[in-house]
């Protein structure tokens, strides 16, 4: 394992946010959520898609908050631009769970 310094992972921007819309992503080959999240006032409403369809529908998603990396480059993901990156934690079957705040946090909140 390598390790990063603390300035190292101070420059990942972790920030939480309410999703506010999904759909079935259905131009990509493999099956993925389009979502549109709520970071608050400050970043706005970024868009990502996560491949999370074995634990997760998208009419239960609206109104959970996820964290994501903010500050990523903007990467092309069929016709959507990804602005940013959901964080899950990946199960022993390759399914995703989603990395959520135990607590409603104030959108837009950093990882201290």
């Amino acid at each position: 394992m390598n390790n990063l310094s603390w300035d190292e992972f101070a420059k990942v921007d972790l920030r939480i946010g309410t999703i506010i819309a999904a759909e079935i992503f259905e131009e990509v080959i493999k099956p993925a959520i389009k979502m549109y999240i709520d970071f608050g006032d400050e970043i706005g409403i970024k868009k990502s898609s996560e491949q999370i369809t074995d634990n997760y529908d998208p009419e239960t998603l609206i109104g959970k908050q996820v964290s994501a990396v903010i500050n990523f480059p903007n990467k092309r993901i069929g016709p959507l631009m990804s602005e940013c990156l959901v964080t899950g934690l990946t199960q022993p079957d390759g399914s995703i769970i989603l990395a959520v705040p135990d607590k409603k946090a104030v959108n837009g909140s950093r990882l201290a």
